[in-house]
């Protein structure tokens, strides 16, 4: 895929045409935590019938995987919305990912070790989209400038035509959606976790305070 495709543009023109014919499709909506879900689905929520997903076997340790679904939920039943949300979560499930980063455990952040983890995902909710029939599936994942909208575009599209189903194309940074998610964590008080949440991004930002701590003099 290339990677000057405007994938708000594509967005905009799916969601004129939706209101054009004055429907809201079901949207089974990827989410890897409550302050990247938060500007996503307010931006969403006007145009669709939403449940949010949480399967991120990635993240590590429980403590923090039950702490980020807390915060879901949370956040959920306090933000007003045009339509109903539901929020289904998958249990914990690290063996999941581990199997996938074999062999990839020295690879650099956003290298192949993330390519795969984001394919795992989003797998997982296609599979979830064809099996309950859900109109569309995407993930929140684009609203982080550390994530490449380009791979997560690249990867919802082929399994949409693998599963026969609809990926919605997304860059929900644009527009200052990364901006927005921050006020709206500071306003709702929201828990922001400060690495993505493998063990692998963990010790990449231990490494990078222990660092910083050393150039400080700290």
């Amino acid at each position: 895929m290339k990677n000057n495709v405007n994938f708000q543009q594509k967005l905009d023109q799916i969601l004129v045409e939706m209101t054009d014919a004055g429907c809201a499709p079901n949207l089974l909506l990827h989410v890897c935590c409550a302050p990247c879900s938060s500007y996503v689905l307010e931006y969403l929520s006007n145009f669709f019938h939403i449940t949010l997903y949480f399967y991120n076997p990635n993240i590590a340790p429980k403590e923090e995987f039950d702490k980020r679904v807390m915060e879901l939920r949370k956040f959920v039943s306090e933000f007003p919305v045009k339509y109903p949300v539901r929020i289904e979560a998958e249990d914990y499930q690290p063996d999941d990912f581990y199997r996938l980063a074999k062999g990839l455990e020295q690879e650099p952040e956003g290298g192949s070790r993330c390519y795969r983890c984001y394919e795992r995902r989003l797998e997982q909710t296609a599979e979830k989209c064809r099996r309950e029939r859900y109109d569309y599936f995407t993930t929140t994942l684009s609203v982080s400038p550390y994530k490449r909208a380009e791979w997560l575009n690249e990867i919802g599209e082929r399994l949409a035509e693998q599963y026969d189903i609809h990926y919605l194309v997304s860059d929900f940074k644009k527009r200052d959606g990364y901006r927005r998610s921050i006020e709206l964590s500071k306003k709702y008080q929201l828990y922001r976790q400060d690495y993505c949440g493998c063990e692998f991004s963990k010790a990449e930002r231990d490494r990078k305070y222990r660092e910083a701590q050393e150039r400080s003099g700290g």
